[in-house]
């Protein structure tokens, strides 16, 4: 999930996964996947930078989660 600021002033929070198109018309527009558009007050590259920062801790989550165990020194038959 990502803030942004609507362009009343008010802040919300955005499905970052349901971003479809970030565009500069010369407001930014952002498009959800549903077709759902919203007017906001941060720039494209201010949008593409909190994305791209979401998804390296959602990643960087997943590897911590899936990191192979240390299974210690093997056992003597």
């Amino acid at each position: 999930m990502i803030y942004v600021t609507r362009l009343d002033h008010k802040t919300m929070v955005v499905n970052a996964e349901l971003i479809a198109t970030v565009e500069s018309t010369p407001d930014t527009m952002l498009t959800l996947n549903n077709g759902h558009q919203f007017l906001v007050r941060e720039t494209v590259a201010e949008l593409v930078a909190r994305v791209l920062e979401y998804r390296r801790q959602v990643n960087r989550a997943l590897h911590v989660v899936s990191a192979p165990t240390d299974p210690g020194p093997p056992e003597e038959t």
